[in-house]
């Protein structure tokens, strides 16, 4: 069940970090539009991501034996916020930073970790996440790809895995399969394999969304053969693993912070504007408000991270209010324009609102649906 979420307060010596990483930022983003800044986390850039791990910011929170910087929760928590807030490209290595290296990490043998971690502090090895699948809708546990054992030791995968972001530019790939039992047997036979992405038999074809851009692809597996040290964690727990691994991806700010360049932009044109619309102040101060209940719940779940808890409910419960903020911001501050017509909006926030409003649609499905994410949230509640 959902347990009290403690306040909890960034320690003296990771908040310094943040003076290095905003530095380093305003020099690297001076000429970056703000609708181009907006895409953050889903652009992608490996030379930005390169960037990064010169300085020691990928990795942060993995040891030092595999280039790490074994710093805590709070230093990670502080380069996402800045990294989000300023607009960075940090689509290339995100997944891999995120959630595929500290779950390697938890569930990897020796030379899994010896040979995927260093690479992904280095900017070297990019990752995506196998879980979607054409047919499966939201029920995860139904996916039908298979991984079957193969004479000689390894495996043979069949399937296709959908909705993947940048599959068509990562290296690997963390997919759940089925290695035993059917889709009735529902939980039981579920596994996680790491997938070569070079290897034959995989097909990726990227999607083009509203906005024109290609952020997700389709991945289909034909006969792929995967060498026995494919498998990460145990054979069967797949379906514990995923959920260690959702608890990554959805307690981070990433959850609440992908209209914040919007925001920003926002706020400028209000005080540039010389005269304070009492309307506006009022919904900046609500979605301010907001804001930072958010922050401080997402803030908590990261101290629970750092303590080594895993805080799945809690981050599920963020993801969904912290989606819906995300979403909120664009059409609240599209309304607010549009009650003074008036009044011309500067080009800026006009391309970054534009491109805000195409893509927020998208924010309560990545990382699980809202109608799935509040059954869960229901059920840690005991009310059902």
């Amino acid at each position: 069940m959902i347990t009290a979420l403690d306040l909890a307060y960034i320690p003296e010596e990771d908040e310094r970090l943040r003076e290095h990483v905003r530095a380093f930022l305003d020099q690297r983003l001076a000429e970056t539009p703000p609708d181009i800044r907006a895409r953050s986390w889903m652009e992608f850039d490996a030379d930005f991501s390169r960037a990064l791990a010169e300085r020691g910011w990928l990795g942060l929170t993995l040891p030092r034996q595999y280039g790490g910087a074994e710093r805590s929760g709070y230093a990670r928590f502080v380069l996402t916020e800045e990294l989000l807030a300023s607009g960075a490209p940090v689509c290339a290595h995100w997944i891999a930073d995120r959630q595929s290296g500290p779950l390697i990490l938890r569930y990897g043998t020796a030379a899994q970790k010896d040979f995927y971690l260093p690479r992904i502090c280095r900017a070297e090895a990019f990752f995506c996440i196998g879980m979607s699948e054409p047919n499966s809708g939201s029920d995860l546990a139904s996916i039908g790809s298979r991984a079957v054992p193969r004479d000689g030791g390894g495996w043979v995968l069949n399937g296709s895995k959908i909705w993947t972001t940048y599959a068509h530019r990562a290296h690997y790939m963390i997919a759940l399969v089925r290695t035993s039992g059917d889709a009735a047997a529902r939980h039981a036979g579920l596994s996680q394999v790491i997938i070569d992405l070079s290897l034959p038999g995989v097909t990726v074809r990227p999607i083009e969304d509203l906005a024109g851009d290609a952020h997700f692809s389709e991945v289909f597996f034909e006969d792929v053969v995967l060498s026995a040290d494919a498998l990460i964690g145990t054979e069967g727990d797949g379906w514990a693993q995923v959920n260690a691994e959702l608890a990554f991806e959805r307690s981070g700010p990433e959850r609440i912070y992908s209209s914040m360049v919007l925001l920003e932009t926002w706020i400028d044109a209000l005080r540039t504007d010389g005269h304070g619309d009492p309307h506006a102040v009022t919904l900046l101060g609500s979605l301010l408000a907001r804001l930072a209940c958010l922050r401080a719940l997402s803030l908590s779940v990261a101290g629970k991270l750092t303590r080594g808890e895993s805080p799945a409910l809690e981050a599920t419960l963020i993801k969904d209010l912290g989606t819906e903020l995300e979403q909120d911001m664009p059409r609240l501050i599209a309304d607010a324009l549009g009650a003074q017509p008036e009044k011309p909006v500067p080009e800026p926030l006009l391309r970054t609102l534009r491109y805000l409003e195409s893509v927020s649609p998208t924010f309560s499905l990545r990382g699980g649906t809202r109608e799935i994410l509040r059954g869960i949230i229901a059920r840690g509640l005991g009310l059902r």
